[in-house]
């Protein structure tokens, strides 16, 4: 599962018995880290550089309290706000892409 956040962009996938949740950059899961009370692991050698365990329940009440905290009116420019245009740019490219699979009513 990959999640954009207005703190960072996470992909989550199970260890077996938990969930490890990995980031490309150590600021995306510093929010997660926070709240499970989990300590960030570099891994320097895999796709995603850090990680971070926590159980099924802990990463639930974490993209719980994330949704609850929205506040904001559009996304893109609350990531700026709280990430900069360097990460924000990224993200842009994204949803742009992500225009194609639009089905074809979409805009009908």
């Amino acid at each position: 599962m990959w999640i954009f956040t207005n703190t960072g962009f996470v992909s989550a996938v199970s260890d077996g018995k938990n969930l490890m949740v990995r980031a490309r950059d150590r600021q995306s899961l510093e929010p997660l880290s926070v709240f499970a009370k989990s300590e960030i692991k570099k891994t320097p050698t895999h796709d995603y550089p850090y990680r971070v365990f926590v159980s099924h329940e802990v990463f639930s009440r974490w993209v719980s309290d994330q949704a609850a905290a929205i506040r904001y009116k559009n996304f893109k420019s609350e990531v700026s706000i709280q990430r900069g245009d360097s990460f924000a740019e990224p993200l842009l490219k994204v949803w742009s892409v992500m225009h194609g699979i639009e089905d074809e009513e979409a805009r009908q």
